[in-house]
């Protein structure tokens, strides 16, 4: 049994994640964030604790399809499925609204990442590389 939630639009609530997501170390800001996704379809999601955030996912449309932009679970609440909640509530959402492809970028770095998005379907269509390896960015698609 879960004990969280998820609520859509809180994007308060990712001000405060992005402080507690290890994996961030260039952090857009939340004017950046508004900035991106003002003008687009676009869904924000957080999922919460005990009323304390613990989770976000952001995409937006982008070149006529969905873009899962960012996203990440505070590390003491990983392990608790809330990526996979979040992934399958964005995807879900976004086959909704008719998009027929949804896409993301990673890096080369974390792997974590990349792994969670092949078992879930996602497979790789591009890659840029970057100055290190660990730096290279790994595009990935997939039908909904």
């Amino acid at each position: 049994m879960t004990s969280w939630i998820t609520e859509e639009g809180r994007i308060d609530a990712v001000e405060i994640l992005l402080h507690r997501v290890p994996e961030f170390d260039i952090l857009p800001s939340i004017d950046d964030i508004r900035t991106r996704i003002k003008d687009v379809p676009q869904l924000v999601l957080t999922s919460h604790e005990d009323g304390v955030p613990v989770g976000f996912k952001i995409g937006y449309e982008r070149d006529g399809r969905f873009y899962s932009w960012l996203g990440g679970v505070e590390g003491r609440f990983r392990k608790k499925e809330i990526a996979s909640h979040l992934a399958d509530y964005q995807e879900q959402w976004a086959r909704k609204q008719g998009y027929s492809t949804i896409w993301m970028k990673t890096r080369n770095r974390f792997p974590q990442m990349l792994l969670m998005a092949t078992r879930r379907g996602f497979r790789i269509t591009g890659l840029y590389p970057g100055d290190k390896i660990n730096e290279h960015r790994i595009v990935l698609e997939k039908s909904l």
